[in-house]
């Protein structure tokens, strides 16, 4: 897409993640929730990467294309519009809400991970959009809820007392101490997790803190998520997204906190007017949502495996008039 979209687009959240997470919000508002700007942003973008998005279609030559990055997702969406695209043009959406760019007139096929997004999708594509709701978006462990036991037993946590998970997301960011110091001073709670991301500055930092105590387990990059969903009593999250429908979807009741800036702020708006998860603005706040999370207890997973998969929808898009299956 050109060195400057990547640059917008790839690049400034390693900056604007962890320090002036001001300008988070004012790029927020200016390229997406502010209509004209928008406008004048997404035709922009679309100029300038029109020339390398068509090398690339015209070296692969796809039979379809699947887009799960919402700045990408827009300009594919335009180039289809025009026809400068002859092949279909998916779009894989893995938030809850802020829909600008996820979704686009041009997709031949939106693809969900909530179905609550609906409403949303079509309001920004087009109210005769085409639209699933799908599992596959997500591992497929996620869907095979794994006994607490075993899970714990496998990670080396205590087999009682609750356990706490405090994630940072992939970038690990947000104020994961705050929240590990919270949920430590709560009773019953026998260990709590900090999941750093790739932020090794912060894994360190978090050693440093807490150092070798047993009701501290401080973990970097993990490809071990289902299993640390399916130990935990409570996941306290900062970034939304993924990890708080991976949550969702094996039961283990999640809280953003931490970061609610940008997008994720109008994620925890939706979360909170869905009650999809519980969203907390302060440490005292964060106190009293784990509190309900432990009293209420893990939720029973609801209804995901019943979704037709993402792939079978894409083949059904191929086959012309086929039905996705939950394959």
């Amino acid at each position: 897409m050109g060195r400057l979209v990547a640059a917008v687009s790839a690049g400034a959240p390693s900056v604007v993640f962890y320090r002036f997470q001001w300008a988070w919000d004012l790029g927020f508002w200016f390229f997406v929730r502010f209509g004209p700007t928008r406008r004048l942003t997404q035709a922009a973008m679309t100029r300038l990467a029109r020339p390398g998005i068509l090398r690339l279609v015209g070296r692969v030559d796809p039979a379809v294309i699947v887009s799960v990055y919402p700045n990408a997702t827009e300009v594919l969406g335009r180039l289809r519009s025009t026809r400068s695209i002859d092949v279909p043009v998916v779009a894989a959406i893995t938030d809850l809400a802020a829909m600008h760019y996820w979704a686009t007139r041009g997709a031949d096929l939106h693809l969900l991970t909530h179905a609550e997004s609906i409403a949303e999708v079509r309001e920004v594509a087009g109210a005769g959009a085409a639209v699933e709701v799908v599992h596959g978006l997500t591992a497929p462990e996620f869907r095979l809820p794994q006994p607490q036991a075993a899970a714990r037993r496998e990670l080396g946590l205590p087999a009682s007392g609750k356990v706490v998970l405090v994630s940072g997301g992939g970038w690990g960011v947000g104020d994961v101490e705050g929240a590990a110091l919270v949920a430590l001073e709560l009773e019953d709670v026998a260990c709590v997790v900090c999941l750093c991301g790739r932020n090794e500055g912060l894994r360190r930092r978090l050693l440093q803190r807490f150092g070798p105590s047993a009701r501290v387990r401080v973990e970097g990059f993990t490809a071990q998520m289902p299993a640390w969903l399916a130990a935990g009593d409570v996941l306290v999250h900062s970034t939304g997204g993924l990890t708080i429908l991976e949550a969702i979807m094996l039961g283990c009741p999640a809280i953003s906190y931490g970061f609610g800036h940008g997008h994720v702020r109008s994620n925890n708006d939706a979360y909170r007017r869905l009650g999809l998860a519980d969203v907390a603005s302060s440490r005292r706040d964060l106190a009293a949502a784990i509190k309900r999370a432990l009293e209420q207890g893990r939720r029973r997973p609801n209804g995901f495996s019943e979704l037709p998969s993402a792939a079978s929808c894409v083949l059904a898009l191929l086959d012309g008039g086929a039905r996705c299956d939950g394959r």
